[in-house]
């Protein structure tokens, strides 16, 4: 690595753990200089690198200063979900979003796909053609139901982060996160039971739900504190609910990330009513601001919380490798696991180890939080320049998603059939809900930087949206 490249990845890091708040000054080029033992040409080196992700920026005569938003956009209303369980609805919209990929020149807003061309994937590149190459026989037979022990081990060293102290042997690794959510609801509900989830919730989760002859009861959400736990007490009274489901951190696709005390007041309630808790932590990660949050399995001490995360969005799709720790639903969390799959892939499963074991997955880690802090609040900027008055935005403290209220005129599922015309398309709020509500919003992906064609895109969305609310 070369000097430039050590004194941004510690000015970064320092950036993003707070100890340079947004405004400070960073020491000049020359203190710099001195205090480090580098040459001025690599200072400013560093400052250049730093300016371009969008972390400081240059005051005429007077230096470099930290960048960024300060303050949330106005924020989507708190949610008001219908107030019983229902039978999940809109796969054929869902089906539609995850095949909207039109061929070349298709502008996808609405997928929730990492940025993955970047040069902090090399080693996991490199990484999957040195595992395939290690022992050809081994890579063509079964490995553990459980999975890889040496990836087992880094999924537990990793889970620190979130203040978890979990066993290898109490996880259990997945094809992604959608079966390690679909083997912990198999493990505890029977077809017709009821789960408590967050609204807007997910739709992979709620899409489960549906074909696991389940039914949602939705619960009123705030779009910075998450799910109402009044609103739950009220519901758990009312309702015979047999889990709780919820993603506590970075939260797709409202963009909340519950605050530590009321994670702890979610799992006293789930023990005032012996319910297990289901804890979706795909994007715990990519949460900007270090430390990252402590999961809500993190306090439990029964073995109730079941908790479900995947490298799926942190590296890449494609990998399809994910895990659940089930606490007490082990066994029956393995079982599920076993007539589903049985098994996964050896060689992604030794290569994500070595890129988690060599430092690169942290150091991967560190450049996307950058890079999508930075582009969430361009995001916003946007929206908030290009949409129809009223339109309200979330303000994620972490991963790649925005969930974009517009004026009620507009339906964002003719919004979606309209763009198709310029080989766009948006996820519209439907199907991130049992009953159908939402339809006036829409999440939109801000992991690749925007550049020109994508700022486009939105001048586009932004346009057609107008149209729709003149029409109505």
């Amino acid at each position: 690595m070369k000097l430039y490249e050590q004194l941004l990845d510690d000015l970064s890091q320092r950036i993003e753990q707070g100890y340079y708040p947004v405004g400070t000054k960073l020491p000049s080029i020359r203190s710099l200089s001195g205090e480090r033992a580098v040459s001025i040409s690599t200072v400013q080196e560093a400052y250049q690198r730093l300016e371009e992700r969008g972390m400081v920026e240059v005051r005429p005569k007077s230096g470099y200063y930290v960048q960024g938003r300060s303050t949330a956009p106005p924020l989507p209303e708190v949610s008001r979900p219908a107030q019983r369980p229902l039978e999940v609805s809109h796969w054929d919209q869902v089906y539609h979003l995850l095949n909207s990929n039109k061929g070349e020149g298709h502008i996808a807003l609405g997928t929730a796909m990492p940025e993955i061309d970047t040069p902090t994937l090399k080693p996991l590149k490199k990484g999957l053609i040195d595992a395939a190459k290690l022992d050809g026989a081994a890579f063509l037979n079964y490995c553990d139901v459980k999975g890889s022990e040496k990836l087992r081990q880094q999924i537990a060293r990793l889970a620190l982060d979130s203040g978890c102290q979990l066993h290898p042997d109490e996880i259990i690794v997945t094809s992604g996160c959608q079966e390690a959510l679909v083997c912990s609801l198999r493990a505890v509900t029977n077809p017709g039971d009821v789960v408590a989830v967050d609204s807007p919730s997910f739709y992979g989760s709620t899409q489960a739900i549906k074909a696991l002859g389940l039914k949602a009861l939705e619960i009123p959400t705030h779009p910075e504190t998450g799910i109402s736990l009044e609103a739950l007490e009220l519901a758990l009274e009312q309702w015979p609910v047999k889990a709780i489901q919820v993603t506590p951190t970075c939260n797709n696709p409202l963009g909340y990330t519950m605050p530590e005390e009321r994670r702890k007041a979610l799992l006293r309630l789930a023990q005032q009513y012996d319910l297990p808790i289901i804890e979706d932590d795909i994007y715990g990660d990519l949460f900007y601001k270090s430390p990252r949050p402590k999961t809500i399995k993190s306090f439990d001490d029964e073995g109730r919380v079941l908790l479900c995360s995947s490298f799926s969005k942190t590296i890449a799709y494609g990998l399809r490798l994910g895990w659940v720790a089930p606490g007490q639903c082990t066994e029956r969390v393995l079982h599920k696991k076993f007539v589903s799959t049985v098994s996964n892939p050896p060689v992604q499963q030794e290569a994500v180890a070595e890129f988690i074991a060599q430092g690169s997955y942290e150091r991967h880690i560190r450049k996307l939080r950058m890079q999508y802090q930075h582009s969430r609040d361009v995001m916003i900027d946007l929206v908030e320049e290009l949409f129809p008055p009223g339109t309200r935005i979330s303000y994620p403290k972490g991963g790649y998603l925005l969930w974009v209220e517009l004026p009620i005129e507009v339906d964002t599922v003719k919004l979606n059939k309209r763009l198709e015309a310029s080989n766009i398309s948006i996820a519209p709020g439907v199907i991130f809900s049992a009953s159908g509500k939402y339809r006036n919003c829409m999440r939109l992906n801000f992991a690749k930087k925007l550049d020109e064609t994508m700022r486009q895109a939105l001048r586009q969305v932004a346009a057609e949206a107008q149209l729709l609310i003149e029409e109505a």
